[in-house]
């Protein structure tokens, strides 16, 4: 008598854990009908995670496995899959916690600028992404990544051979990149600097029009230039800032230059984690 009452409570049990798991997996796939852009806090690095249609895309890692409690939070617990991790550039606050990532998550394509580095951190980040059979390209001007049929990343630069890439300085390379839902438009721009900035309005114009711009090299003086915020306009600006960071990111002049066309400044340091979602009609603060 007491086995069967024990074994009919283990199924009763059972039953109900698969039930609560259903109930708690149809409300989160509900609750992902919008495209959804979240600024991780990593501290003083980028990490920004994009998840639509079922698809799931990291740009940079931040410099540790701070990265990992950001997507514990913004993924399901089950969901150990991410379909691309993007590294803009190979300084160690953008691509420090990618090996983190690289084996915790089974990731299907890796995408770098090919800018070239002979630090220890990445050269643990190639190491982790042959151990772990990505597709491994180097993204360029017209890459396209689709988050199905409404939605898409585009790089934007660089633009030049991966050759001369290579070479040059590593913010120089950062890749730039669109993202776009609908007509909900976000431009984000790892670490580059204002003379990378001022090429692409010339390249782009108005063109660059977008509602959130994820603000270049921690909201350094080196980028945001006049030209390049008047080409973007975006309502939401956020910046990814540690707290004690001592280069004094953000600037102060970058910020009232944001405020000054009436854009809405974040920054992960006074906010922690930003996150902006899209309909396909705008992209709004969450």
């Amino acid at each position: 008598m007491s086995y069967m009452f024990r074994h009919r409570r283990l199924v009763v049990l059972g039953v109900f854990f698969f039930m609560t798991m259903m109930i708690w997996i149809v409300v989160w796939y509900g609750s992902r009908t919008a495209l959804t852009f979240t600024v991780l806090d990593v501290g003083q690095g980028d990490a920004l995670y994009i998840e639509y249609a079922g698809k799931q895309v990291l740009i940079d890692g931040g410099k540790n496995g701070a990265v990992l409690s950001g997507l514990g939070k913004s993924m399901p617990f089950w969901d150990r899959s991410i379909d691309v991790v993007i590294a803009t550039h190979p300084d160690a606050d953008h691509i420090g916690g990618l090996p983190d990532v690289l084996m915790r998550y089974d990731v299907g394509t890796v995408i770098e600028s090919g800018n070239m580095s002979d630090t220890a951190v990445y050269e643990e980040f190639k190491k982790d992404i042959e151990h772990e059979g990505a597709v491994h390209i180097i993204g360029k001007s017209g890459t396209i990544i689709r988050f199905g049929d409404d939605a898409y990343l585009e790089i934007l630069f660089p633009d030049r051979p991966s050759e001369e890439v290579a070479q040059w300085e590593s913010n120089m390379a950062s890749l730039v990149v669109r993202l776009v839902h609908g007509t909900s438009v976000a431009i984000l721009t790892g670490d580059a600097p204002d003379d990378v900035e001022d090429y692409l309005v010339g390249v782009y114009g108005n063109a660059l029009v977008a509602d959130v711009l994820k603000v270049g090299h921690h909201g350094s003086k080196t980028s945001t230039s006049p030209a390049f915020l008047v080409s973007v306009l975006p309502a939401y600006a956020a910046i990814s800032v540690g707290c004690d960071n001592t280069y004094g990111h953000p600037s102060a002049d970058i910020v009232s230059s944001l405020k000054s066309i009436g854009a809405i400044v974040s920054n992960t340091c006074e906010e922690g984690t930003i996150v902006y979602k899209s309909e396909g009609k705008g992209f709004v603060r969450k």
